[in-house]
């Protein structure tokens, strides 16, 4: 079997995982898009491993080794990537990454119509409330 073929399907494996990385908002499938970026660096490294025993006939498989290696690591990554989640979903009510980044920097969802006093019913700032009674 030629090299070709396995890195072709690593390389279209880690664009559909890029692609999901940039284009998904919910952090549930940008951690499953991860993973096959990782699935596709594992198929790169065995693929590369069997054409090179071939030709220099090692038999170390590092190769293999490394991607035991990057295994173990994908997995304990999605158990945090997933615990994170799940209480951030608990604590906010959504995974939505959009709404959360908003919310960490502190941009409520402020429309152009919205109320001074906030969508959080909040008071203004003593200067907005002074320029507002003058």
């Amino acid at each position: 079997m030629h090299l070709v073929y396995p890195a072709v399907l690593a390389a279209l494996l880690f664009c559909t995982g890029l692609y999901g990385v940039l284009a998904r908002r919910n952090a549930i499938l940008v951690l499953m898009s991860v993973e096959l970026m990782l699935n596709a660096v594992n198929l790169n490294l065995v693929a590369f491993d069997v054409w090179l025993s071939r030709t220099a006939e090692d038999k170390l498989h590092s190769g293999q080794a490394l991607t035991l290696f990057t295994i173990a690591i994908a997995a304990a990554e999605i158990g945090i990537g997933l615990a994170i989640v799940l209480a951030v979903h608990r604590a906010r009510g959504t995974s939505d990454i959009d709404k959360l980044r908003d919310t960490a920097e502190g941009h409520e969802t402020d429309g152009p119509g919205s109320d001074p006093a906030g969508s959080d019913g909040t008071e203004p700032p003593a200067a907005e409330k002074a320029e507002a009674t003058a």
